[in-house]
């Protein structure tokens, strides 16, 4: 582990989050809601979003970076990006089961569901009521994958 003072220096945890995503859980407060080393951190592993400043998960840039790498990353995002339908896109496409994470109006986006239908057919779990009653769309995930019956 880093010391204190290390810790809290932009050019080494700069230098130390590209190496490795996850030393951004060793990074002081101030450099956790610092945006540069903060894309650097999402980028290299989206799921590293949970340990930004709150600040930054409602940042659109910077939960979008994190979502692509790893759709999971949404549920580690601010209400209002979790609800922002190319957010939860972008998700869905890198993992279906991000789904999971979207708000309900977009568990109810009959293309949203289909997006993460067609990365993991289990997704068709976290779909509204309505759609996962849809005999159609059931059809679909049946036919990608025998176990979202």
């Amino acid at each position: 582990h880093a010391t204190k003072g290390l810790r809290g220096s932009r050019e080494v945890v700069l230098a130390a989050v590209r190496q490795d995503a996850s030393a951004l859980s060793h990074a002081s407060e101030e450099l956790r809601a610092d945006r540069t080393v903060a894309l650097a951190a999402v980028e290299g592993r989206g799921f590293h979003l949970a340990d930004t400043a709150a600040i930054l998960r409602e940042d659109r840039e910077v939960v979008l970076a994190a979502v692509q790498k790893s759709g999971d990353a949404l549920a580690s995002a601010a209400e209002e990006l979790r609800a922002d339908r190319s957010v939860v896109l972008a998700a869905v496409e890198q993992d279906g089961l991000a789904l999971a994470h979207a708000a309900p109006a977009l568990r109810a986006d009959r293309d949203v569901v289909r997006a993460a239908l067609r990365r993991d057919a289990l997704a068709l779990e976290f779909a509204s009521d309505v759609l996962r009653s849809d005999r159609g769309l059931a059809l679909e995930a049946v036919q990608l994958n025998n176990h979202a019956a």
